[in-house]
């Protein structure tokens, strides 16, 4: 919404219960006409005055809330913290907030609602059960009289929430130095390496800042700790491709398991940005939607958007379609981490392609085993030994894809260690990135 914009007059709606108070004043006239007698009309009066009293002091169309809000928190746990403001003064005790389904979040405790004169407070307590990117819609607002018999929707200005949660050990992963640089057209590939450049500024010192880079003069003049910042030179490149294809795990698990994904890619992807290097990030489901290579705040937004609007798509594109497309947005050399839980024989069929075609791959897959497990006090010796058998047929799903790519079976969706140990140092595995 503009902010010079008006919006449009929410409509009014009476509810059934004004046909209660209407009907009980017919008959109490009725009554009255019939004994001969004005008793009953006493009675009445209050009921059609109701009606008119709650369209007299129902909010009009120039009535909007101003909605201003925050998540915070941290590992499963999000909470959500803002305030709708009035453009005018109107009884705050009338009025009704709600929020439609947040999946996957769910409450953890109910919220909490302060209201204020011209305001509302709230605080919503929610958890997280796996890794997850959503976008939390903006709340709406209803008046509704004390009688309960008209109910008007208040307009709201602002912007829907967008909530991320994923493993903390993504922040640690940016300590990892990709070799492979592909550079576009009218660029020289540089053969230094590292955190290097020209000095910039003194910052305060955040947690990863080596001591190398601490401004220890600076430091003890201030009394804290300050850090040297350099214009960084790009440090490899690195694309992000989530596979959306369905699978035989039905449409639910396949939400789930691509919910991860995009959880892990907006957390690899935003802690590759902050290094300065340059990221890409396609969705694989029947087409491929990609995201060429790019750095800064305007590449952070584009891969935001891109990674809120996939869902599992209901027709599984052939894998080598994927390596084809693959060319036409990315130059071939450049490290791709593919996103896959290598349910089926296609996701091995993928790394082959993209091997071939000259992408050097690291695979990242989501273990649907969690998924079947149930909780600890329903597990029976049968769950027990189906779980096992599940363990084994994973085991051989990720011994096959080892073939064509070093694979990170992730069975623990709130850790990273795998993966951030093995971009740290990719020459134990064998490989080189």
């Amino acid at each position: 919404m503009n902010p010079g914009s008006r919006p449009a007059g929410p409509p009014r709606g009476w509810l059934g219960r004004v046909l209660v108070f209407v009907g009980g004043a017919a008959v109490l006239i009725a009554v009255a006409f019939v004994l001969q007698t004005p008793a009953p009309l006493f009675l009445a009066l209050p009921l059609l005055l109701a009606p008119f009293a709650a369209a007299l002091t129902a909010p009009d169309e120039t009535g909007v809330g101003r909605l201003t809000w925050e998540g915070s928190g941290s590992g499963a746990e999000v909470d959500v913290v803002g305030k709708v403001n009035f453009n005018r003064p109107m009884a705050t005790r009338n009025i009704d907030i709600r929020w439609g389904a947040i999946d996957p979040l769910e409450p953890r405790a109910a919220p909490e609602i302060v209201r204020r004169r011209g305001a509302i407070e709230f605080h919503l307590r929610l958890a997280a059960p796996y890794p997850c990117l959503v976008p939390l819609a903006v709340p709406e607002l209803t008046w509704r009289d004390s009688f309960g018999l008209l109910e008007v929707p208040i307009p709201v200005e602002g912007e829907r929430l967008r909530l991320d949660r994923f493993p903390p050990e993504v922040r640690r992963i940016r300590h990892a130095r990709l070799e492979r640089t592909a550079p576009s057209p009218g660029e020289v590939r540089s053969r230094i390496v590292g955190r290097t450049g020209e000095f910039f500024a003194v910052r305060a010192a955040a947690p990863g800042d080596a001591a190398r880079d601490i401004n220890w003069w600076a430091s003890a003049r201030s009394g804290r700790l300050l850090t040297n910042d350099f214009l960084l030179e790009r440090t490899g490149d690195i694309v992000l491709v989530l596979d959306a294809r369905p699978t035989s795990l039905g449409p639910e698990r396949d939400a789930k398991l691509l919910s991860v994904c995009r959880a892990a890619a907006w957390g690899i992807s935003e802690a590759f940005l902050a290094e300065k290097s340059r990221v890409g990030v396609g969705v694989f489901s029947e087409f491929l939607s990609a995201i060429r290579m790019g750095t800064g705040r305007l590449q952070r937004y584009r891969i935001r958007e891109l990674l809120m609007a996939p869902r599992p798509s209901g027709v599984a594109g052939p894998p080598e379609r994927l390596a084809v497309s693959m060319r036409r947005f990315f130059a071939p050399g450049v490290t791709t981490l593919f996103l896959s839980p290598l349910v089926d024989e296609s996701g091995a069929l993928a790394l082959s392609y993209l091997r071939r075609r000259g992408f050097p791959t690291i695979v990242l897959s989501p273990s649907p085993v969690p998924l079947f497990r149930p909780t600890p006090r329903q597990e029976t010796p049968d769950d027990r030994l189906a779980l096992r058998v599940l363990s084994l047929m994973r085991r051989q799903r990720v011994s096959e894809g080892w073939k064509e790519a070093p694979v990170i079976d992730w069975a623990d969706y709130w850790s990273l260690a795998p993966l951030v140990r093995f971009l740290g140092s990719p020459a134990r595995w064998g490989r080189r990135l």
